[in-house]
């Protein structure tokens, strides 16, 4: 079968919005077993304490939490005949998903939205908007 995409990052972070995003993303790997999936976790040490010298110890409690999210990522993806890989990054998750969609030129990168409102999209920002905003492929944000 035709697909425009043979490479597809899918941002996975455990929550029913990343699960929606994964779903989304096995479904367009089934048109085309040739379809490369590449599942992305990115810890972003500045919410793990980075800043105050703790940031290994709470990285060791965060291993288990990791190890059960990308699982349960591959259990949804088992299926598939397709390549995939499992990845986890370390830094701001925004910023990792687009160095490492161009890195691996995927043709698509598929996200969860948090679902914000503007004005608290405009204050806090989110992961999802700043891909959309930098991406250099075509981003499917699942909401």
């Amino acid at each position: 079968m035709f697909s425009f995409y043979s490479r597809i990052v899918v941002a996975y972070d455990g929550s029913s919005l990343g699960k929606k995003a994964l779903e989304m993303a096995k479904a367009l790997a089934k048109q085309d077993d040739r379809i490369e999936v590449n599942v992305l976790y990115v810890l972003n040490p500045k919410y793990l304490g980075s800043e105050f010298g703790v940031y290994e110890m709470l990285l060791e409690n965060q291993k288990e939490k990791i190890k059960k999210t990308l699982d349960d990522a591959k259990s949804v993806m088992e299926e598939l005949k397709n390549p995939k890989d499992y990845v986890v990054l370390n830094g701001n998750p925004a910023e990792m998903i687009i160095e490492y969609s161009k890195k691996k030129d995927v043709d698509l990168i598929v996200i969860g939205s948090r679902g914000l409102s503007t004005i608290k999209e405009i204050v806090l920002g989110s992961v999802s908007h700043n891909v959309v905003q930098h991406a250099h492929c075509p981003v499917l944000v699942a909401k």
